[in-house]
């Protein structure tokens, strides 16, 4: 890297001083900072996910490229730096809400709970909680589970859900709770679990990325239908009017279903697996909808 001279430094700083700050709190950190910071997912198939150390692709990858493209139009820093920071389901909210970093957009879903400590954009995927099992379990439900260790990630929606049905249909399973979706697969590819509840779609790109993706199977009807959203700051209706701008303009030109298409229906990387997802009915009616009302 270059070392700034110092006639260059005090022209960016003159510069600096004649461009009035974005409006909005986060805008004017972003802006004061020229730097925005997003948190993604290690291993969230194909929303947000890891390739290299250095590298994180997938669908809500694009979607918070996109936006990051709006802020720097916004904020009139076209060289703004976007940092990436891992985040996990147990610490995504808390460093969210003390300004750790300023835009999530993983597989989040958006409850009236969470919107007591966050704000959420327009949903852009819809999920269901299910289970992944090795064909060779001989789990084809969730009464199958009785008496067995189930896992999934800890603070997430589906370890609520997974725990009351257990409770509701006195089913006596385990709960184990990972610290991500990666860890958590490891417990039933490890046989430490008979089986892994999960939003469906995550189910289906963990086996899809699998090493052995014929020994699993995803099974067991769809328990709650949740929406995914990006998550920003509450009380900062103009970030969030931004964010929901991106992906309105993204749904109303089209290039929104282009990506799902891309992630969802086409090879993905790092192995060229196919999901083979197409857009569920609720996703084709938000396309027009663009709500952003939480989970029932």
């Amino acid at each position: 890297m270059k070392t700034p001279t110092l006639a260059s430094s005090l022209l960016l700083a003159g510069m600096a001083a004649i461009i009035p700050p974005a409006s909005g709190q986060t805008l004017k950190k972003i802006a004061d900072r020229n730097k925005i910071t997003v948190g993604y997912r290690e291993s969230s198939v194909p929303f947000s996910y890891a390739i290299s150390p250095h590298k994180a692709v997938g669908f809500s990858v694009d979607l918070t490229e996109a936006i990051v493209a709006d802020v720097r139009k916004a904020t009139k820093r076209p060289n703004l730096e976007n940092a990436y920071l891992p985040v996990t389901p147990k610490n995504r909210i808390p460093m969210l809400v003390d300004g750790t970093y300023d835009l999530e957009c993983g597989s989040t879903t958006n409850t009236a709970e969470r919107g007591k400590e966050v704000a959420f954009s327009v949903s852009y995927f819809y999920a269901g909680t299910r289970l992944l099992a090795r064909k060779a379990s001989g789990v084809k439900n969730y009464a199958d589970l009785a008496g067995k260790a189930v896992a999934t990630t800890a603070g997430s929606t589906n370890e609520k859900v997974i725990r009351k049905y257990g409770a509701d249909h006195n089913l006596n399973f385990e709960v184990v709770p990972a610290k991500d979706y990666a860890e958590a697969f490891q417990l039933v590819d490890g046989g430490r679990a008979a089986a892994l509840a999960l939003d469906d779609v995550l189910l289906y790109g963990l086996r899809a990325n699998s090493g052995n993706p014929d020994a699993f199977d995803v099974v067991g009807e769809a328990l709650q239908v949740e929406p995914y959203g990006c998550m920003v700051r509450k009380d900062d209706p103009e970030f969030k009017k931004l964010v929901d701008g991106t992906i309105t303009r993204l749904m109303k030109s089209g290039e929104f279903a282009r990506m799902y298409a891309r992630w969802f229906e086409s090879p993905i990387p790092p192995k060229g697996v196919v999901l083979h997802m197409p857009m569920n009915e609720q996703l084709k009616a938000n396309i027009k909808a663009r709500s952003d009302k939480p989970a029932m």
